[in-house]
This record gives C-alpha cells, sequence and structure tokens, in this order.
C-alpha cells in the first residue's frame, strides 16, 4: 500500500524540484495536496537529494515560499559522517539551506554539538548558536559530560572539515577551567590539519617536571612538520622536530631536537633520518642518519636507547637469481667502556649473487663475490688495525628424494678470499686464503596419525661436513660470536662472518619431533650434537662448540589453542651443566598480554663476559575493564643482583578522553648516565581529528 502512495507523491515532486537542478526524491504513508498546490507528506516521511537523506514525521511544501516545513523528531544525514536532528526545521527543497530549532549535530558518530537553532548555508557552513560540544557520551537531560566546550557559536565548514569556536569555555565535570575567545579544531573526519596536539606532561629526576605542547603543520597531503617545544622546571629549553614526506617512490623520515639545559654546558642536539626509495630497474636505496652532541643526551631526554650511532647508505636489488648490494656505514659508539678510536667507524661492504640451474647437470650453481673494507682511527698496532678484503665464491647443490620418503642432499664450495692489513703488525700485509667445503646429508621425515586425532611428526637428520682452509692466517673481525641453536645445527659454519671458518670434519646429527593434538594445541622438541673427529680449538669456553663434540642442543616449543607460547633453548654437557639457556613464555588473551624471557650465559671472555650472565625480562598489560588497563615492564639482573629498568602504566579511556599514566626507572650507570626516575601523564580528547580510539565507546554512558 506505502509503494502506491508512493508512486502517486512521485507524480507530484516536479511541484517542488522544479527549483533545484536536479530532482528531489520523496517517500512517505499519505501524501495530500491543498489548494495553492501546498504537498503535504505524513508518516515515515523521507527525501533523498544528492547525498542528503531526510527522516521526518510530516513535510509540508509550499511553492510559493519554496521551503518545506519540517515536524520532528528529524534526522537530516548529510554525506556519510554528518547527522543534523532536530525538533522542527525549515529547509530549501534540496535540503541545503534553512534553519533548524532544538538541534544536534553529530560528526562521525564522535563528536555531538547541540544548539538552540541551527542554519544550514550554500551546502557547506553549518551555524549553531548557544552551543555545547562534547564527544562524552550524555544520557539524561541533567547529566553532565566528563568535559565540553560551550561557545556562544560554532561554525562547521564541512568543506574544509574544520570547527570554529567563538567566546569558547572549556569545562571538566561542569567547572570551567579555560576561556578563548576563538578556538579553531579539525572536525573528526579530517585526518590531517595543522594546529595544536594533545600536550604531555614529564617528570624526571634530572629534568624536573616539564610539559611538552606540540605543534602539527601539514604540507599538503604528503608531507608534515611537527614541532614540540619542551619546558621544564629543570631549566631544559629544548624544541623537538619531527618531519615526514611521502615520495611517489618512496619515503623520508627526520626526528631530532636540540636543548639547553643545567647538565651539560654546551647546546645538546640529536638528529635521526632515515629515507626509502625505489629506483629504476628494481633497485632500493635506503638512507640512515643519526647524530647526537653527547652520549647520554638519548637516554637523559628518552629518545633512544642506541648503544652506537650509524650513518648508512645501502642500495639493493634483489630478483630470483640475482642479489646485488652495496653499502656504505659509519658508526659512532656511545658506550664509554667502548674506545671509538678502537672500533671500525667506517665500513664499506659491496656484494654480488647468482645462481643458475646447469642445462643437463642437475641442481643450482651459485656465484658470489665481495669487498669489505673498514678504518679505525687510531693508529696503535693491532688495536688500531684496518682492513680490505675481496672474496670470491661458488657452490653446488642438489636434492633427491626417494619413493620411501627418504632424503639427500649435497652441497659443494668454495670461497677465495684476498686480505689487505694495514697496523697490525702481528699480520703480514697481503694475506690469501681458499677454502674448499663439502657436505652430505640424509633426512628421514616420518608421520604418524592416532585414532585420537593426534598426528605425530618425527625427522632424524644426519650431516657430514668438510672444510679445510689452506694459504695465510688472516686475522678475525666479525667472527667473535659463534652460536649453536637449531637454525644453523646443520650448516657448514657455526660463525658469523666470513674471517673464521669452521674447519676439519664433523658430523651433525640430530632430529626434530612434532605432537599435533585435535585440540589445537602442539609441543615440539630439536635435539642435535655436533661431533669433530679432531679438536681444532676454534672455540673458546663458554660457547658450546669446544672440544671433540659440542654440547647437547635441545630446543622445545609448546603452542596452545589459547594463544600460549613457551619456547626453551638449551646448551647441556655431558655432565648435565648449562653453557647457556634462554627461556620465552608469551600468552596473549582478551583481558591481558604477557611476555617474558630468562637468559643465563656462561662466561665468555672473548665475547665480552667476563662471568656468568643472568637476566630476567618481563612485560604485561592487564585490560582491568572496557576502560582501564594497566602495563608493567621489569628487567632484573641476577648477576648484578639489582634491578636494570623498570616501569608502570596506568590507561583510562573511553568514548571522549584517553589517560595515559606511566612511571619507569632506569638503575643502570656509567661514567655518561646517572639512574633516573621518569613520569609521564598524557591527555587526549576524542572527537577532534582523526581520533578513531573512542569510536568503540560510542554507544556507552558510563564515565570515570
Amino acid at each position: 500500500m506505502r509503494r502506491l502512495i508512493c508512486l502517486a507523491f512521485l507524480c507530484c515532486i516536479p511541484l517542488f524540484a522544479a527549483a533545484q537542478d536536479k530532482p528531489v526524491s520523496l517517500v512517505a504513508d499519505r501524501v495530500s495536496i491543498r489548494s495553492g498546490d501546498v504537498l503535504i507528506a505524513e508518516g515515515n516521511v523521507e527525501v533523498f537529494h544528492e547525498g542528503n537523506h531526510l527522516r521526518a514525521t510530516k513535510i509540508v511544501y509550499d511553492p510559493g515560499r519554496d521551503l518545506l516545513d519540517i515536524q520532528g523528531p528529524m534526522i537530516l544525514i548529510s554525506g556519510e559522517r554528518t547527522i543534523l536532528l532536530a525538533e522542527n526545521a525549515e529547509l530549501d527543497p534540496a535540503l541545503t539551506a534553512g534553519i533548524l530549532r532544538s538541534a544536534r549535530l553529530l560528526l562521525d558518530q564522535q563528536m555531538q554539538i547541540a544548539a538552540a537553532q541551527i542554519h544550514r548555508v550554500d551546502d557547506r557552513y553549518i551555524v549553531l548558536d548557544k552551543t555545547v560540544a562534547s564527544s562524552c557520551q550524555v544520557c539524561s537531560e541533567a547529566e553532565v559530560p566528563l568535559w565540553q566546550i560551550r561557545a556562544s557559536r560554532i561554525v562547521h565548514d564541512q568543506k574544509r572539515r574544520q570547527i570554529f569556536f567563538d567566546n569558547a569555555r572549556f569545562e571538566i565535570a561542569g567547572v570551567p577551567v579555560l576561556y578563548l575567545p576563538t578556538l579553531r579544531l579539525p572536525d573528526p573526519t579530517l585526518k590531517r590539519a595543522t594546529g595544536f596536539l594533545s600536550p604531555s606532561l614529564r617528570v624526571t629526576d634530572s629534568l624536573g617536571t616539564g610539559i611538552k605542547i606540540p605543534y602539527f603543520i601539514a604540507f599538503g597531503d604528503h608531507s608534515d612538520l611537527t614541532l614540540t617545544p619542551y619546558l621544564s622546571t629543570g631549566n631544559t629549553r629544548t624544541l623537538e622536530m619531527r618531519y615526514r614526506r611521502a615520495l611517489r617512490n618512496g619515503k623520508i623520515h627526520v626526528d631530532g631536537a636540540v636543548s639547553n639545559d643545567d647538565i651539560e654546558d654546551e647546546t645538546r642536539y640529536y638528529l635521526f633520518g632515515d629515507a626509502n626509495l625505489s629506483l629504476p630497474r628494481d633497485y632500493e636505496l635506503d638512507l640512515k642518519f643519526q647524530d647526537a652532541s653527547d652520549p647520554s643526551y638519548l637516554l637523559d631526554y628518552d629518545y633512544s636507547d642506541e648503544d652506537r650511532l650509524e650513518t648508512m647508505a645501502k642500495l639493493t636489488r634483489h630478483d630470483r637469481n640475482e642479489a646485488i648490494m652495496a653499502e656504505v656505514i659509519h658508526y659512532n659508539p656511545l658506550r664509554s667502556e667502548v674506545p671509538k678510536r678502537e672500533t671500525a667507524t667506517v665500513v664499506v661492504d659491496l656484494g654480488y649473487e647468482r645462481r643458475f640451474a646447469p642445462m643437463g647437470f642437475g641442481g643450482d650453481i651459485g656465484f658470489s663475490a665481495g669487498v669489505l673494507a673498514f678504518e679505525r682511527r687510531s693508529d696503535t698496532d693491532e688495536v688500531g688495525r684496518d682492513l680490505q678484503r675481496v672474496s670470491l665464491g661458488g657452490d653446488w647443490t642438489n636434492s633427491w628424494t626417494f619413493q620411501n620418503g627418504v632424503q639427500l642432499a649435497a652441497d659443494a664450495r668454495f670461497d677465495f678470499d684476498i686480505y689487505a692489513v694495514q697496523d697490525d703488525s702481528a699480520f703480514e700485509s697481503n694475506l690469501t686464503r681458499f677454502t674448499p667445503g663439502l657436505a652430505a646429508e640424509i633426512r628421514y621425515p616420518l608421520v604418524a596419525f592416532f585414532g585420537s586425532g593426534a598426528s605425530h611428526v618425527l625427522e632424524p637428520v644426519m650431516q657430514i661436513a668438510w672444510a679445510s682452509p689452506s694459504g695465510d692466517d688472516v686475522p678475525n673481525d666479525d667472527g667473535l660470536s659463534p652460536e649453536l641453536d637449531e637454525g644453523n645445527l646443520f650448516s657448514l659454519s657455526r660463525f658469523p662472518g666470513s674471517d673464521t671458518v669452521e674447519e676439519g670434519l664433523r658430523a651433525n646429527l640430530g632430529f626434530g619431533w612434532t605432537r599435533y593434538a585435535p585440540a589445537g594445541w602442539s609441543f615440539g622438541v630439536t635435539a642435535g650434537r655436533v661431533f669433530y673427529e679432531q679438536d681444532m680449538g676454534q672455540f673458546s669456553e663458554g660457547s658450546g662448540l669446544e672440544g671433540f663434540a659440542s654440547d647437547w642442543l635441545f630446543s622445545t616449543e609448546f603452542f596452545s589453542a589459547q594463544n600460549l607460547t613457551i619456547s626453551n633453548r638449551a646448551l647441556v654437557d655431558d655432565d648435565l651443566s648449562l653453557s647457556r639457556n634462554q627461556l620465552r613464555v608469551s600468552w596473549f588473551q582478551e583481558d591481558y598480554e604477557i611476555e617474558s624471557s630468562y637468559v643465563w650465559l656462561e662466561e665468555n671472555p672473548l665475547e665480552g663476559r667476563d662471568e656468568d650472565s643472568s637476566e630476567w625480562d618481563f612485560d604485561g598489560l592487564y585490560r582491568f575493564n572496557r576502560h582501564w588497563s594497566g602495563t608493567a615492564n621489569w628487567r632484573y639482573d641476577f648477576t648484578q643482583q639489582r634491578a636494570r629498568a623498570a616501569g608502570l602504566g596506568l590507561v583510562y579511556r573511553n568514548e571522549c578522553v584517553t589517560v595515559d599514566l606511566s612511571v619507569s626507572r632506569r638503575f643502570t650507570s656509567s661514567d655518561t648516565v646517572t639512574p633516573t626516575t621518569d613520569f609521564g601523564i598524557g591527555i587526549t580528547f576524542g572527537g577532534f581529528g582523526n581520533n578513531p580510539a573512542g569510536q568503540g565507546y560510542r554507544r556507552s554512558c558510563t564515565r570515570i
């Protein structure tokens, strides 16, 4: 029946649509025409025109006045994110201009503005008189929002997506706290707009109580600059800076700050920048720049915990069969115990790799070439060694799978290195080394299924490997920390670099077993050991690789259907003593998140440990309810019997505000860094700018 009435009324639409460039569509339960061609639509009335959608109880159209007299309650939806509600209104037939009385404006389901009346002007401006604005949900007429802005007039520019306040008064729980003659804020639909961001409060032992007030400057749609003055009672005057730019072929990001304080007599600063650019022919260019005025500046202001600064340019290209890399790095160590002049500060690394499948020969053949050069500032003999290395390498690999499931693999390779050494009398100036290597491997994966629904996968592996360098003894700069783990158990070398090669004949033995339960959890074990034909004396005590046989490697992993992960890796000697152990636990649930690790390492002077190392880390988050959440982190050094760092955080979040409270303590100290405590307070009000954090709370009336 309603459709028939709608069709009848559509015949009358041209009477009030003639004044428009495009027709108006109207649907209603009842339609009547009175004298003077006055149209009356009643009952579930809906009007559609160029993205505007009006719903009301009754609409009267008088062609002589060319106005719609609308009786509410009415809802006018303009675009996708603007909603107007009112008791009654007078609008033009296009719904783009007119007056709404006892009205309310809702922007993006976040910001709501109540007004005595609203004027729509030129389909762009919404002018509100005698207004109250808030993003807090209000459930009754007598209820006072957690925060609100009262103003004599508010203008919403729908094109620029800006909100202008006249005689604005900011209130918290009904108490005025700030008055501004004029105020401009972005509406919730605007992602980027020049203006102030939410301030934050920071309290530290060394800098006192301070406030940061960031100011965001948008340079079009693809770049922006954020300037943040930081003023504190500790007589620091700091200006922080962040610059971002999106390019057609990449991006640029720069962070920095400059400070004057009582900690140092001179101006302090830092500047970090990085860029990633896509170049023609699939090349990628990565740039990084890091500089700081003094070693403790980054920690004093909590900008970074880097222990060395790096400036780098890297050019790469990768495809299925070829890899090209060229990199130049400059290092600047910040730790006082590392002499700068004895550290390789300038490094040049060039590399090329190519793989291809030979016709009629089987397997894959690879070729590699590289150049490595580094320089130390010191000219002191031995500790100031400079080095250049040219490397050539080739390898052939192939694998076979038999009908019974047995898998065989073979690997043959060679490496040829030429060294030029300066400032080290322990080595000749020119050195050469040739290293052939062979490996053969057999695997037998087995799978078993049981009636309970569980499945087991067992894979024993045996590998025989051999390498024998010939030529000169060369200095070792990149292979100082060998390590045995499940990732390199079946590898030709356990050294991280190329200066040292694992020598001799050896057998790498191990197996992997995993059980998959129908309930969704799994448990896996990897175990293995390396047996050497003879002790070459390459590995130091504490590495787990010394002697005729390595320590036993045991690695276990447990994954539950409830997002609980437990993993442990241990190196165990024949007498069941540990040389290293690492335990990790992570558990993610709707109400909490936990990550923790414990590491124990045996002393190893070659790796810089003069005593056993034992450390525990913990990071946790708990959601008390839909509004409150807390965080905690902790790092404890059992060797020194003291905490290294600790922190607590408390966050309250609802539909209109986010309050972030934090306290952290750094206990470590050195010649340049002292222990410090840091308090932080951040408050963000929802409803302004592209801040979707409170959207999930918009139907809630609960407040702090």
